[in-house]
């Protein structure tokens, strides 16, 4: 069993081992900070560009599922327009953009409510269902974290929205091939 930490649109890294085993997401740990549980990287005309999601004063020990966003910024409006600049030219953002772009308009409170959503949408894309269907499918939340490093490494730690932009209803079988 492998155990994966909350990502922001995770690397597809992440969903390579997602995809092959049995996994369990761990929400229990103290959240550590710049790490793919806020932020994610994606490839646009300039290269690459990492998005944060901002996040309320984390104490000392908090865990992972009781952080929650600032909406001090307005990073919402900042990350749709760096997806849409990253991503107008590509063959499946026209397809796409209606079910990535109402992410952005919601206000969740925990950061790990807003992965979650962002878990739902990429695997409704790549397995050409609807987001209800996979929301309906709970994550497995693990208790059973010993203090090892959750995230692994990456390689260059690229959002899997970069491949599901080039590779739409393929990207599964291209995550498998990897």
């Amino acid at each position: 069993m492998t155990v994966l930490p909350t990502a922001y649109f995770a690397p597809t890294e992440w969903y390579k081992a997602f995809m092959k085993e049995s996994c369990e997401i761990e929400v229990f740990e103290s959240f550590p900070k710049q790490t793919y549980r806020n932020r994610c990287t994606i490839t646009s005309p300039n290269g690459a560009v990492t998005l944060s999601v901002p996040v309320c004063h984390v104490e000392r020990k908090q865990l992972t599922r009781d952080v929650e966003i600032s909406y001090q910024q307005h990073w919402q409006h900042q990350h749709r327009i760096a997806l849409v600049s990253a991503y107008k030219r590509t063959p499946y953002f026209d397809y796409y953009q209606d079910y990535l772009m109402p992410v952005y308009e919601k206000r969740h409170k925990y950061l790990k409510d807003l992965n979650d959503e962002c878990h739902a949408v990429v695997m409704s894309l790549m397995r050409n269902m609807p987001a209800k269907e996979v929301t309906a499918t709970p994550l497995t939340v693990t208790t059973d974290w010993r203090g090892c490093d959750l995230e692994q490494h990456w390689g260059d730690g690229r959002s899997i929205l970069d491949l599901l932009m080039e590779y739409g209803p393929e990207t599964e079988r291209y995550l498998q091939k990897l």
